[in-house]
């Protein structure tokens, strides 16, 4: 019986082309969507790494932390994420609970590879340190060669690399043989022992420098030198993640994980800064499900993929909308035909059942053509979130839908069809066989009519909701966008240099940079140039308490902190900024005269308030220090942070390249040493020269072969890469926006079509009886237009609902923001007016003759 009323559905469909190929295109839109949404959501938030029994893998820390976090504190909260070697070793030699325990770096180790004997430029690749048993704890097995042992992770041992497959099949062709060839990674010889399987990716998923090698952690010694942090025990860089035995209780695991870490803490209180002695009892740790490892990029695109969920889901509710009034067109245009089933004996049942396969039959092929929809609609996703401005960025998200995706679609497919079916089917149930006997062009009554126009209601409804969303994130996007950053981006440009890979010594670099400066300089068009260790909104943060000479210690949860970068003379200059006092950072200051420091605005404010801050001195950390730096300038506050831009600019001060300061600790020292490495240039050259780029890599090729640079870019470019996130979720809102606005507009459409052709006799009689045609059109309009506005008397308050709902997601703008709404609200009554006055034109173009002949 069932296939007989599926042989039935497809032939209805074969008889209705048009209705089919309508229906079919508006369902894989709202499925296509959905699931396009679905599969990132599962990639993202849902998946499991892809190791052995993710189940049993548990992480020590709950927090994202990225990438070093110094100290025996951690946190305005006291939460530990990150820790140090030391910490690590002693959790894993005192908890037998773990059958392993594994560490990998926070964040990536920046390499230049060369296989060893080439004279070619080295390959610049993301590396991770790792235990030695990290590999053994994730229950991976090579893809070929072997994978890291604990043998590997001692200083004694031959330095070695695990290669990753991506990188193995996409640079390297595949080639078996560099499994125990040697390879130079970053001046030192490594052996590559094993490429990891396909699919591996590592511990932890994130957006970006995601490892294309794995080192052993012991060789972060030999590669970072002096600033290496292996060894210091409040170097706090690792995240932790371990395999935990059957049977063993997490809540009491995490019980003793805090026990023995405070015993460890305590250890150390002798090596304590005085607030961190007040502090260190405070400290806490949580365990949690590791089975997604370190999951960066959940945390985040959790909200936006939740909001786009949603707005998908908006727009497969609008698509069920117009399915409905189509089949319920369809049905009353057929219900004749029902009517004389009815009388010759079907039951109700049987109709129903009929009704509702055509509809999961339609939803079904629907769903399939849904597939292709989401597989494009993923590789967009994929393209504005990850790709966009760094096509070479490797992200292990595939817009092929998994498994999981397809079963999604296919529930999607089925429950779809049920919706959009159970209006249509009621309809057909209640066909009355005395209808067979009267004219099928009979005017209907008004309970079908209303079934229609409530469906119609509510697609306005959830359109204006999609509408003002996209509005809202639209304006949200263009305010931070074009905020005051407190720089120009205008004719600058940023080139991305790492001095690190060229295995420069501290005292080479200062000569390096104003090579650099002298030789950038010569190129056509380029005004200025300056090295810096991090430029304003590139993405890196370098962060320590301020102490003030002179002041006593402050409080232990007192926030002392300020971000600083190193620059060479002429850096505010350069990238636009503007003095407020005193002077810039400039050639007086050398290795022989004061420390000096800029300071901006906000470190004036929090720490000098109602002071002059010029000729003040301050250090980092320790009260020792407070006399470090005199400050000598206070430049406007610029926008450094990629993040927190609802926040007021953070404190921030400057330091001159060519000045080094001698500490007395090791920490400090390495520290010290490390921000000498300059990763940014800051390029001045107003009416966009052709050929940046080429032109400043002849320039550093010419200074020093094997100095790496990554590329050259505009600095609107790279501002606007801070914000890929909104954008994508702003470019596909407003999608969804037009996508539910057309929908509902065709839903409008084909409901006002159909009213006009059942009330044919009506307006014929009408015109026989006087009206003329703009009443006839007036007529029409006034009905569509009491659709429309009840539906925004529903659509206004849920906008400002949605609106107040994602308030986290906006910036300079209301959720209830009445020129948003406003326009959404314009937007929907043009669509409805365009929708509406092709019917009303048929209908005004009604012979009343003809109509009256046809009842």
């Amino acid at each position: 019986m069932m296939l007989a009323d599926l042989r039935d559905a497809f032939r209805q469909l074969k008889k209705a082309p048009a209705f089919a190929v309508t229906a079919v295109v508006t369902l894989a839109l709202g499925i296509g969507a959905t699931t396009a949404i679905f599969t990132l959501v599962h990639q993202v938030m849902l998946k499991s790494l892809p190791v052995a029994k993710p189940e049993e893998l548990w992480r020590i820390g709950d927090k994202i932390r990225c990438c070093n976090w110094g100290g025996y504190t951690q946190g305005s909260d006291g939460d530990f994420s990150l820790f140090s070697w030391e910490a690590y070793k002693n959790f894993r030699a005192h908890t037998p609970e773990f059958s392993d325990l594994a560490a990998l770096q926070a964040g990536n180790a920046a390499l230049g590879v060369r296989r060893a004997g080439s004279q070619a430029q080295a390959d610049t690749r993301n590396g991770e340190y790792v235990s030695g048993n990290f590999f053994r704890t994730l229950g991976v097995q090579p893809w070929i060669g072997r994978l890291m042992t604990d043998a590997d992770d001692q200083e004694s041992a031959s330095p070695v690399a695990v290669m990753s497959y991506h990188v193995w099949q996409e640079k390297y062709g595949s080639d078996p043989s560099v499994v125990g060839a040697n390879y130079q990674i970053n001046g030192h010889s490594f052996t590559v022992i094993g490429v990891a399987p396909p699919g591996f990716y590592g511990a932890k998923l994130a957006g970006g420098g995601m490892p294309d090698f794995w080192l052993p952690l012991t060789t972060e010694i030999m590669i970072d030198g002096a600033t290496s942090r292996l060894k210091r025990p409040n170097g706090n860089f690792l995240d932790l993640i371990g395999r935990v035995r059957p049977g063993v209780d997490s809540t009491t695991l995490e019980a003793k994980l805090r026990v023995e870490f405070h015993d460890w803490l305590a250890s150390h209180v002798p090596d304590m800064e005085p607030g961190e002695k007040q502090l260190w009892q405070q400290q806490t740790l949580h365990l949690i499900p590791g089975g997604s490892g370190v999951a960066a990029m959940r945390d985040q695109y959790k909200a936006g993929l939740r909001l786009l969920l949603i707005a998908a889901g908006c727009v497969l509710l609008v698509a069920c909308g117009n399915i409905a009034n189509l089949m319920l067109a369809r049905g009353l245009k057929d219900r004749a035909q029902t009517s004389i089933r009815t009388a010759l004996g079907a039951s109700r049942r049987r109709l129903v059942r009929r009704a509702m396969v055509e509809a999961v039959t339609l939803a079904l092929i629907g769903g399939i053509s849904g597939v292709a929809v989401a597989y494009a609609g993923t590789r967009l996703i994929l393209y504005l979130a990850l790709e966009r401005g760094n096509s070479n960025n490797f992200v292990p998200i595939s817009a092929t839908p998994s498994i999981p995706a397809l079963l999604f679609t296919l529930g999607i497919a089925v429950l779809t069809g049920i919706l959009f079916g159970i209006a249509p089917a009621w309809m057909t149930s209640h066909a009355n066989p005395v209808d067979a006997l009267r004219g099928a062009n009979r005017s209907v009554g008004g309970k079908n009519s209303w079934t229609q126009k409530s469906l119609v209601i509510g697609q306005a409804a959830m359109s204006l909701v999609l509408l003002s969303t996209a509005a809202l994130l639209g304006r949200s996007l263009r305010n931070l966008e074009h905020q005051n950053f407190g720089f120009e981006t205008e004719g600058r440009y940023i080139a991305w240099i790492n001095p690190m890979l060229g295995n420069y010594k501290p005292e080479q670099l200062e000569p390096l940079f104003r090579k650099i400066d002298y030789r950038l300089m010569q190129i056509p068009g380029v005004r200025m140039a300056a090295p810096a260790l991090y430029a304003p909104m590139t993405g890196d943060s370098w962060n320590d308490g301020i102490r003030i000479q002179g002041r006593p210690e402050p409080a232990p949860k007192e926030d002392t902190g300020a971000g600083w970068s190193r620059v060479m003379p002429g850096f505010f200059e350069t990238i636009g900024a503007q003095m407020v006092l005193g002077r810039s950072i400039g050639e007086e200051d050398t290795s022989t005269t004061r420390k000096v420091a800029v300071v901006n605005e906000a470190f004036a404010r929090r720490f000098f308030k109602n002071q002059n801050p010029l000729g003040q001195h301050f250090g980092i950390d320790k009260i020792k220090y407070a006399g470090t730096f005199e400050i000598v300038g206070v430049v406007r506050d610029m926008r450094y942070m990629t993040y927190d831009y609802k926040d007021p600019v953070r404190p921030m001060f400057w330091v001159p390249e060519t000045q080094t300061v001698q500490y007395d600790d090791p920490a400090f020292t390495a520290g010290e040493t490390w921000s000498h490495y300059l990763y940014n240039i800051v390029i001045w050259a107003p009416g966009a020269p052709s050929g940046m780029e080429e032109q400043v890599r002849k320039a550093l090729v010419s200074i020093d072969p094997d100095l790496v640079l990554y590329g050259v870019d505009p600095y609107k470019k790279v501002v606007s890469a801070d914000f890929k996130q909104e954008n994508m979720i702003a470019t596909l809102t407003t999608l969804f926006g037009v996508l539910g606005l057309t929908l509902a507009a065709v839903g409008l459409y084909g409901v006002m079509a159909y009213m006009v052709e059942q009330r044919t006799s009506e307006i014929g009689v009408r015109m026989a009886l006087g009206a003329n045609r703009s009443d006839v059109v007036r007529m029409v309009l006034h009905n569509a237009f009491i659709q429309i506005a009840v539906g925004l008397a529903l659509g206004i308050p849920a906008a400002i609902g949605a609106g107040k709902l994602m308030t986290d997601q906006l910036f300079g703008v209301k959720p209830w923001d009445p020129i948003m709404i406003t326009a959404a609200v314009v937007l929907l009554a043009l669509a409805a007016l365009l929708a509406s006055l092709i019917p009303a034109r048929r209908a005004a173009g009604v012979d009343p003759m003809v109509a009256l002949r046809s009842e």
